[in-house]
């Protein structure tokens, strides 16, 4: 990030959150106490800022300034809340297509599935606040320009995601190698949602157990695995082939 993303001191970056700036990352110093950081703590529950506590060598290299031990760094766009976007896709007569990436922590990965969620007009990305990727510069550069455009959901978490997506009407299917369909087996002419994880765990457990269906996409090499982007376009594009012969 450069120095304009950037906001330290407590007072200053309790402000910016008040004046709805989106937070991207907030760090605090572990152990940082006070009436004052009281307050900033009460505004971020509030307001479901994510925060990491780090030792003060941690801010003291992102900046020698005085950061009174906490440092903010500004969201490159402004995210979306899942509850309004599943609406408004109904309410343009269309089903809604969403992608949730459930524990991926690698922007490169990230900034190339949103740009297939966004050629493909997929309707949302849904991230959680904690242990994910977040729209930094990096993932603006490898999505060509597509996370200014595809709506971006920052989320509790995705279990609970997951389970607005359900109550919502949509079908949530979590790719996993576990899995007894093939992802072509599957219908997406419907509401849906699909969960992909990370390349090292997958999707994680609760996760799983929340979601409809497992699908897979078979593999016949010896690699174990296909890069998590790829994956990721394999299934969008088999959901947007079956809803275009539908339509024809």
């Amino acid at each position: 990030m450069n120095n304009s993303d950037m906001i330290f001191g407590i007072r200053a970056v309790m402000e910016a959150i008040r004046a709805d700036r989106e937070i991207d990352k907030l760090f605090v110093k572990k152990g940082l106490q006070g009436d004052l950081m009281k307050e900033l703590y009460a505004v971020m529950k509030e307001r479901h800022i994510p925060v990491q506590h780090v030792p003060p060598e941690r801010l003291n290299y992102i900046t020698r300034k005085n950061h009174q031990g906490v440092i903010a760094f500004v969201s490159a766009v402004t995210y979306h809340r899942l509850e309004d976007v599943i609406p408004f896709v109904y309410e343009q007569g269309r089903d809604p297509f969403i992608v949730l990436l459930d524990g991926i922590t690698d922007v490169r990965n990230f900034g190339a599935i949103a740009r297939t969620c966004e050629c493909a007009g997929a309707d949302a990305i849904v991230i959680p606040a904690k242990g994910s990727v977040s729209v930094n510069a990096d993932a603006m550069k490898t999505s060509a320009g597509a996370l200014n455009v595809i709506p971006v959901c920052r989320e509790k978490s995705i279990p609970q995601s997951i389970r607005l997506l359900k109550d919502s009407g949509a079908t949530v299917y979590a790719a996993s190698e576990k899995a007894a369909k093939n992802y072509t087996e599957v219908s997406y002419n419907r509401p849906v949602a699909i969960v992909t994880g990370a390349e090292d765990a997958g999707v994680t457990a609760e996760s799983l157990r929340l979601c409809d269906e497992m699908i897979k996409i078979p593999q016949f090499g010896t690699i174990g695995s296909l890069n998590v982007s790829v994956a990721t376009s394999i299934i969008i594009y088999e959901g947007i082939r079956q809803r275009m012969k539908e339509n024809i």
